[in-house]
Protein backbone atom coordinates (compact mmCIF):
# COMPACT_ATOMS: atom_id res chain seq x y z
CA UNK A 1 0.00 0.00 0.00
CA UNK A 2 1.45 3.33 -0.83
CA UNK A 3 2.57 5.72 1.90
CA UNK A 4 1.83 2.86 4.62
CA UNK A 5 5.10 3.50 5.83
CA UNK A 6 5.04 7.49 6.27
CA UNK A 7 1.46 7.22 7.51
CA UNK A 8 3.15 4.51 10.47
CA UNK A 9 5.37 7.21 10.74
CA UNK A 10 3.23 10.33 11.24
CA UNK A 11 0.46 8.02 13.62
CA UNK A 12 3.69 6.96 15.60
CA UNK A 13 4.62 10.76 16.41
CA UNK A 14 1.01 11.75 17.07
CA UNK A 15 0.50 8.61 19.49
CA UNK A 16 3.97 9.61 21.30
CA UNK A 17 2.77 13.74 21.39
CA UNK A 18 -1.01 12.36 22.70
CA UNK A 19 0.69 10.27 25.44
CA UNK A 20 3.22 12.66 26.97
CA UNK A 21 0.05 15.03 27.12
CA UNK A 22 -2.52 12.61 28.56
CA UNK A 23 -4.70 12.36 25.29
CA UNK A 24 -4.16 9.67 23.74
CA UNK A 25 -7.66 8.26 24.32
CA UNK A 26 -8.94 11.74 23.16
CA UNK A 27 -7.19 11.66 19.57
CA UNK A 28 -7.85 8.23 18.89
CA UNK A 29 -11.56 9.47 19.41
CA UNK A 30 -10.38 12.43 16.76
CA UNK A 31 -9.04 9.64 14.65
CA UNK A 32 -11.81 7.67 14.55
CA UNK A 33 -13.89 10.84 13.51
CA UNK A 34 -11.98 12.14 10.92
CA UNK A 35 -11.85 8.11 9.17
CA UNK A 36 -15.50 7.99 9.29
CA UNK A 37 -16.16 11.32 7.80
CA UNK A 38 -13.32 10.82 5.17
CA UNK A 39 -14.97 7.64 4.48
CA UNK A 40 -18.60 8.81 4.53
CA UNK A 41 -17.78 11.59 1.94
CA UNK A 42 -16.33 11.27 -1.54
CA UNK A 43 -15.98 15.27 -1.83
CA UNK A 44 -13.96 14.95 0.96
CA UNK A 45 -11.84 12.38 0.48
CA UNK A 46 -11.18 13.45 -3.63
CA UNK A 47 -10.63 17.27 -2.63
CA UNK A 48 -7.86 15.98 -0.13
CA UNK A 49 -6.13 13.82 -3.04
CA UNK A 50 -6.51 16.45 -5.31
CA UNK A 51 -2.93 17.92 -6.77
CA UNK A 52 -5.06 21.16 -8.19
CA UNK A 53 -5.82 22.27 -4.47
CA UNK A 54 -3.69 24.37 -2.46
CA UNK A 55 -2.58 22.55 0.62
CA UNK A 56 -3.45 25.75 2.43
CA UNK A 57 -7.42 25.13 1.20
CA UNK A 58 -7.57 21.89 1.86
CA UNK A 59 -6.02 23.13 5.64
CA UNK A 60 -8.97 25.73 5.69
CA UNK A 61 -11.64 23.14 4.77
CA UNK A 62 -10.54 20.87 7.70
CA UNK A 63 -10.19 23.09 9.94
CA UNK A 64 -13.96 24.56 9.18
CA UNK A 65 -14.84 20.97 9.75
CA UNK A 66 -13.12 19.82 12.53
CA UNK A 67 -12.56 23.32 13.95
CA UNK A 68 -13.91 22.82 17.60
CA UNK A 69 -14.32 19.00 17.63
CA UNK A 70 -10.69 17.99 17.61
CA UNK A 71 -7.47 18.28 20.15
CA UNK A 72 -5.08 21.05 19.70
CA UNK A 73 -2.72 18.06 18.55
CA UNK A 74 -5.10 17.19 15.73
CA UNK A 75 -4.92 20.54 14.47
CA UNK A 76 -1.12 20.56 14.50
CA UNK A 77 -1.24 17.57 12.37
CA UNK A 78 -3.23 19.52 10.14
CA UNK A 79 -0.89 22.50 9.79
CA UNK A 80 2.47 19.53 9.32
CA UNK A 81 0.51 17.95 6.54
CA UNK A 82 -0.50 21.16 4.90
CA UNK A 83 3.32 22.78 5.62
CA UNK A 84 4.77 19.20 4.12
CA UNK A 85 2.17 18.93 1.47
CA UNK A 86 1.12 15.66 2.62
CA UNK A 87 -2.74 15.92 3.29
CA UNK A 88 -3.62 13.17 0.88
CA UNK A 89 -1.99 11.31 4.08
CA UNK A 90 -4.90 12.63 6.35
CA UNK A 91 -6.86 9.14 5.88
CA UNK A 92 -3.97 6.69 6.30
CA UNK A 93 -2.57 8.24 9.00
CA UNK A 94 -6.26 8.42 11.05
CA UNK A 95 -6.12 4.47 9.88
CA UNK A 96 -3.13 3.85 11.13
CA UNK A 97 -3.44 5.68 14.69
CA UNK A 98 -6.16 3.59 15.39
CA UNK A 99 -4.18 0.10 14.74
CA UNK A 100 -0.87 1.60 16.86
CA UNK A 101 -3.53 2.66 19.85
CA UNK A 102 -5.43 -0.65 19.82
CA UNK A 103 -2.03 -2.06 20.10
CA UNK A 104 -1.01 0.11 22.73
CA UNK A 105 -3.69 -0.50 24.73
CA UNK A 106 -4.01 -4.26 24.39
CA UNK A 107 -7.07 -4.20 22.66
CA UNK A 108 -8.28 -6.17 19.90
CA UNK A 109 -11.10 -5.71 16.97
CA UNK A 110 -12.81 -8.69 15.98
CA UNK A 111 -14.72 -8.11 12.93
CA UNK A 112 -17.74 -10.63 12.64
CA UNK A 113 -19.79 -10.89 9.61
CA UNK A 114 -23.22 -12.31 9.27
CA UNK A 115 -26.31 -12.71 7.57
CA UNK A 116 -28.12 -10.68 10.54
CA UNK A 117 -27.33 -8.07 12.76
CA UNK A 118 -25.69 -9.65 16.01
CA UNK A 119 -27.49 -9.90 19.25
CA UNK A 120 -26.96 -10.10 22.68
CA UNK A 121 -26.99 -13.43 22.92
CA UNK A 122 -25.00 -14.05 19.67
CA UNK A 123 -22.27 -11.56 20.80
CA UNK A 124 -21.81 -13.54 23.79
CA UNK A 125 -21.57 -16.73 21.64
CA UNK A 126 -18.80 -15.01 19.90
CA UNK A 127 -17.27 -13.40 22.69
CA UNK A 128 -17.22 -16.45 23.84
CA UNK A 129 -15.20 -17.86 20.61
CA UNK A 130 -13.01 -15.03 20.43
CA UNK A 131 -11.48 -15.86 23.98
CA UNK A 132 -11.06 -19.96 23.22
CA UNK A 133 -9.35 -18.55 19.82
CA UNK A 134 -7.17 -16.09 21.07
CA UNK A 135 -7.02 -16.32 24.70
CA UNK A 136 -8.71 -12.63 25.00
CA UNK A 137 -11.60 -10.63 24.63
CA UNK A 138 -12.44 -8.41 22.36
CA UNK A 139 -14.46 -5.47 20.68
CA UNK A 140 -16.90 -6.89 18.08
CA UNK A 141 -17.66 -4.84 14.70
CA UNK A 142 -20.74 -6.54 13.01
CA UNK A 143 -20.94 -6.65 9.19
CA UNK A 144 -23.93 -8.06 7.75
CA UNK A 145 -23.62 -10.42 4.48
CA UNK A 146 -26.74 -11.58 3.92
CA UNK A 147 -24.44 -13.95 0.74
CA UNK A 148 -23.02 -16.12 3.89
CA UNK A 149 -26.49 -17.50 4.27
CA UNK A 150 -26.30 -18.45 8.10
CA UNK A 151 -23.46 -18.80 10.35
CA UNK A 152 -20.65 -16.23 11.07
CA UNK A 153 -17.56 -15.10 9.86
CA UNK A 154 -14.80 -14.44 12.77
CA UNK A 155 -11.54 -12.57 11.96
CA UNK A 156 -9.32 -11.21 14.74
CA UNK A 157 -6.07 -10.27 13.57
CA UNK A 158 -4.85 -12.67 11.27
CA UNK A 159 -6.67 -15.41 12.96
CA UNK A 160 -10.35 -16.53 10.96
CA UNK A 161 -12.63 -18.83 11.31
CA UNK A 162 -15.49 -19.47 8.98
CA UNK A 163 -18.74 -21.16 10.48
CA UNK A 164 -20.95 -19.90 7.61
CA UNK A 165 -23.49 -21.97 5.96
CA UNK A 166 -21.79 -20.78 2.42
CA UNK A 167 -18.77 -22.00 3.40
CA UNK A 168 -19.95 -25.51 4.28
CA UNK A 169 -21.70 -25.84 1.06
CA UNK A 170 -18.29 -24.39 -0.65
CA UNK A 171 -17.12 -27.64 1.60
CA UNK A 172 -19.24 -29.92 0.51
CA UNK A 173 -18.96 -29.27 -3.34
CA UNK A 174 -15.43 -30.20 -2.77
CA UNK A 175 -16.30 -33.41 -1.28
CA UNK A 176 -18.46 -33.92 -3.87
CA UNK A 177 -16.06 -33.06 -6.95
CA UNK A 178 -13.31 -34.90 -5.31
CA UNK A 179 -15.45 -37.98 -4.71
CA UNK A 180 -15.83 -41.00 -7.06
CA UNK A 181 -19.64 -41.02 -6.70
CA UNK A 182 -21.04 -42.18 -9.98
CA UNK A 183 -24.93 -41.89 -9.72
CA UNK A 184 -27.12 -45.03 -10.87
CA UNK A 185 -29.25 -43.93 -14.03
Amino acid sequence: MKGARPALRYAKAVLNLAKSSNADVEVNDNMKLILDTIEASSDLRSMLKSPIIPAADKHNVLTALFGDKVNTIVKGLFTLLQDNKRMVMLEPIARQYGFIFDHYKNMQVAKVTTAVALTKELEDKIQAKIVELTGNSASIENEVNPNILGGFILRVGDVQYDASISNQFNELRKVFDNSHFIPKI
